[in-house]
């Protein structure tokens, strides 16, 4: 029964990771189509990671009131029916609108499955969790370049996966009583007081970690298309093709990091990973589009560990008790970074020109090695 709960468990993160992707792979055709600035998407992205911050605050009481089981069926209904909305939108007003419940489901999902996993499976289940999460976002941007290819319209691309993401509606509705082997976590209130949470050591650049991380990881794939077609000359569904190789090496990445998360610690994990995203962003520098290609493909294979190992720390570094709560605060400072960088981004490259891309990506990369280095310095203090 557990392996079959752990089937659903990856099916439900692919299909999560479906539209995570695809508005980044669509946007060079839906910015000609809607006569909208580059920068517009930055606010449909940016709607949409306000909508998962809210839900993730509050997902742990949620967690605590439905269950992980019920509060997943619900999110994943909440986002097919976006997509499904996604899919008859004929201008940008709609766009901004279906966003809400777009970003309200992926929260509150996001954060119950990664809590969900951290409490109850060992490390490598963590990785190849967000390794099957990389498997919807490598095949989002596919799934919309062959839409477009066979019909032209962007819209079909979201109307494909929201009929994947109602399949997955039932299957989660059918596997509910698998949920219920599983104890639901103690409220904060009684395990250790919601104020003592505020006061962990090492929360501050453990959150600085998760925003920057999330910053790196959006930035990376919502501009990638863009920057491809302006700076690199590439078609735009050749572009939104080379997107996924920046999506395909997170996911090759963390299945592979399921394997290597038996052999070296979390902290050797994260280093790694950030030493990729410094080289493939150095390589983006260079003028050469195979270079890019191969540069965003790097990119990914360096953000495959870092997320899936900070999570799956979450417990054993602030203690079980705090795992549910802090598990939403987490997500939703990650979210934060996916709200506000990549438009921010996107309205400086809109502004100087997308030559900047690879500098601010470079930028944010500095911010998270920053974050995670601070965290094992205080760790380190802490267990002398």
């Amino acid at each position: 029964m557990t392996t079959l709960l752990l089937v659903v468990i990856y099916i439900a993160f692919i299909s999560l990771g479906l539209p995570d992707s695809m508005l980044g792979a669509a946007w060079p055709v839906m910015q000609r189509e809607l006569g909208l600035p580059l920068a517009g998407a930055g606010l449909v992205s940016m709607i949409v990671s306000g909508g998962t911050i809210v839900s993730s605050l509050f997902s742990g009481m949620l967690i605590r009131r439905l269950g992980t089981g019920k509060l997943t069926l619900m999110s994943v209904l909440v986002t097919a029916l976006a997509l499904l909305g996604y899919s008859f939108s004929q201008d940008y007003l709609w766009l901004c609108l279906i966003a809400v419940p777009l970003g309200l489901g992926a929260g509150a999902v996001d954060a119950a499955l990664n809590d969900f996993v951290a409490r109850n499976f060992a490390a490598r289940h963590m990785n190849w969790l967000h390794s099957f999460w990389g498997i919807g976002a490598t095949t989002g941007p596919l799934i919309m370049a062959f839409m477009l290819n066979q019909t032209g319209r962007w819209q079909m691309g979201y109307r494909t996966v929201a009929i994947v993401q109602f399949t997955l509606v039932a299957l989660l509705a059918i596997s509910l009583p698998l949920w219920q082997r599983f104890p639901t976590p103690a409220s904060p209130q009684t395990a250790s007081g919601r104020g003592k949470i505020r006061k962990i050591r090492g929360l501050t650049p453990n959150l600085v970690a998760f925003f920057a991380y999330c910053a790196v990881e959006a930035s990376t794939g919502l501009w990638a298309a863009s920057f491809l077609v302006d700076q690199r000359g590439l078609s735009r569904v050749l572009a939104a093709g080379g997107a996924s190789a920046y999506y395909l090496g997170i996911t090759v990445g963390r299945f592979l990091n399921g394997f290597l998360s038996s052999h070296f610690d979390a902290k050797n994990l994260v280093r790694g990973g950030q030493a990729m995203i410094l080289l493939g962003i150095g390589l983006m520098f260079l003028p050469f589009p195979i270079l890019s290609l191969v540069g965003l493909m790097i990119v990914g294979l360096g953000c495959a560990p870092i997320f899936p190992t900070l999570l799956h720390e979450t417990p054993r570094r602030f203690g079980v008790e705090n795992s549910a709560s802090l598990m939403g605060i987490q997500m939703a400072i990650a979210y934060c970074g996916l709200t506000l960088m990549p438009p921010l981004l996107g309205l400086i490259v809109d502004r100087f020109g997308l030559q900047l891309y690879p500098l601010g990506l470079l930028l944010l990369a500095v911010m998270l090695t920053f974050g995670t280095e601070r965290l094992n310095k205080v760790l380190a203090q802490q267990n002398t």
